[in-house]
């Protein structure tokens, strides 16, 4: 039986096994080599637009390794990076009613699961008590992902725990506020949280303990207008817009154009309102510097 012999590579007799063709499996001649950015998912930096991979984000604590950008961080995140052991988080047992049976576009117990979907959290405030190195604390920061981290009755009842079990077992309560102020869906039940919050940060002051504010972006509303702007000490991070009503509304009222960096941290450093900016990377040494300063631990 005559086979047709196909023309192909003319290989020597001392060329090695391992260079020899298979039958019936093709070996390019040259492999892809594939980098970690084309096979793990990447961020996108909204400053100088550099990719970098989820990993490498966050093991920089979400902060742009080519131009120093600081990103957005999820409220979990932020408090597992910012304690070295966490023992507890408290405030699970709360979940937001509908009240008002609020309906704008869609009923609010909606707008509530779709932002439960989307962040993986029950609410817009989470609370975790652990040890920030040899000093045990209680910690809470805002996920702005859930609804624009909309203060409503479950966030004040999470924040006025959280400072209740700081008192009991005599910690110092650190927030890290991100937030877009009161959550319209429950109204007037909302603003209570305002006056809810400061009379448990003042129990916090007659205690002596400290209270520590991390402002990160954004701030506004209701949420500035209380707990944000009550710490013993306001440390923002860099570039972060703060302010109570937002910059195009100023505008629009004012009639005039606001050029940056108005409402920036680093403009509300210049004029008194926060203590000091601290990167990102130096905010944990700074947190403990300060709390056990005001404990008289060092």
């Amino acid at each position: 039986m005559n086979q047709e012999v196909k023309s192909g590579k003319i290989l020597s007799p001392t060329t090695p096994w391992t260079d020899r063709s298979i039958p019936g499996i093709h070996m390019p001649d040259q492999q892809q080599t594939l980098k970690a950015t084309f096979t793990e998912p990447t961020i996108e930096c909204p400053e100088c637009h550099a990719l970098v991979t989820r990993t490498a984000m966050s093991f920089n604590a979400y902060v742009c390794p080519s131009c120093d950008e600081h990103l957005k961080m999820k409220a979990r995140d932020r408090l597992n990076w910012f304690f070295d052991n966490v023992t507890a988080e408290l405030g699970q047992e709360f979940s937001a009613k509908d009240p008002l049976r609020f309906v704008d576009s869609r009923p609010y117990p909606e707008r509530m699961k779709e932002a439960q979907d989307k962040t993986g959290e029950t609410e817009a405030l989470v609370v975790m008590q652990g040890q920030l190195k040899n000093i045990p604390m209680v910690a809470c920061a805002f996920e702005f992902d859930f609804m624009g981290g909309s203060m409503g009755t479950v966030v004040g009842d999470r924040f006025v725990q959280a400072a209740e079990k700081a008192i009991a077992t005599k910690q110092p309560l650190i927030c890290f506020a991100a937030s877009g102020g009161a959550r319209m869906q429950e109204g007037m039940l909302s603003l209570m949280q305002m006056a809810r919050t400061s009379a448990a940060i003042q129990k916090m002051k007659d205690a002596h303990l400290p209270y520590i504010v991390v402002l990160t972006h954004p701030v506004y509303g209701g949420v500035t207008a209380s707990l944000a702007m009550l710490g013993d000490v306001h440390i923002a991070e860099p570039k972060a817009m703060i302010g109570f009503a937002g910059k195009r509304v100023i505008e629009q009222t004012v009639r005039e154009k606001l050029e940056e960096p108005f409402q920036r941290a680093e403009f509300l450093l210049d004029h008194g309102v926060i203590d000091q900016i601290v990167h990102r990377h130096a905010l944990r040494d700074t947190v403990y510097r300060i709390v056990a300063k005001l404990m008289n631990l060092s």
